[in-house]
């Protein structure tokens, strides 16, 4: 895949199906009781320090779908990486600058990062954010962050497994939707998008103050391939 090819991975794609209703007023309306619900995250700092420790000093990270900005932000600030964060929710953004006023933080799609002159970047994370895509628009959305990408550059990716699509849950009072893959499938969609997996780890993680049973989520430490 060209890197010409990779920033105009979304061209192709028919752009009318792209629905994001209720995502983002969900993630609105919720603030910062996310961070109280899912607490921890051993995980995703387990993947955020993989990456903030394998990037020089003073790289360019962006974090797709930043939240609130904690951990994941705030700690790459910390490591020294110049930090841009999108997300589709304006709360979440709000509650990044207020958390992060050392990043830069936008209100975006992924869908529309190809159009914004925000790159090349040194490394990403992507914690989660993919699952809030139809199937058919996750292998899409990676071959943008892909785009997006220096040749060598690193992504941290973080999924929860399962075998799921546009599937509607009730999540803190509101209704998401969400996808997923099984772990062999999701390797698959990863190295077809261009990225070499040099590491892997799986968690079990419950939110705090629920009585549902614990997710099996997956971080996948990446590189991309030229």
């Amino acid at each position: 895949m060209s890197d010409t090819e990779g920033k105009q991975a979304y061209e192709g794609y028919d752009r009318a199906t792209v629905d994001r209703f209720g995502q983002a007023e969900a993630f609105d309306a919720i603030g910062d009781r996310y961070d109280e619900v899912f607490p921890h995250k051993e995980g995703q700092l387990a993947a955020g320090a993989w990456l903030a420790g394998e990037l020089p000093a003073g790289s360019r990270v962006l974090d797709v779908g930043c939240g609130t900005g904690v951990p994941t932000a705030r700690r790459l600030v910390e490591a020294g990486h110049r930090v841009t964060g999108i997300d589709i929710s304006p709360g979440m953004i709000e509650l990044s600058r207020r958390n992060v006023p050392e990043a830069e933080f936008h209100v975006l799609d992924v869908a529309e990062l190809e159009r914004r002159d925000l790159g090349p970047f040194d490394g990403m994370t992507a914690f989660f954010a993919l699952l809030m895509l139809p199937r058919r628009e996750i292998p899409v959305a990676l071959r943008a962050l892909h785009g997006r990408l220096r040749p060598g550059g690193l992504l941290a990716l973080g999924m929860v497994e399962a075998d799921v699509d546009d599937y509607a849950i009730p999540f803190l009072g509101h209704t998401i939707r969400v996808s997923g893959y099984l772990r062999e499938e999701l390797r698959q969609v990863v190295g077809d998008a261009g990225f070499e997996i040099l590491g892997e780890e799986s968690f079990a993680y419950a939110p705090a103050s629920t009585d549902v049973s614990p997710e099996i989520q997956i971080f996948l430490n990446c590189r991309r391939r030229p």
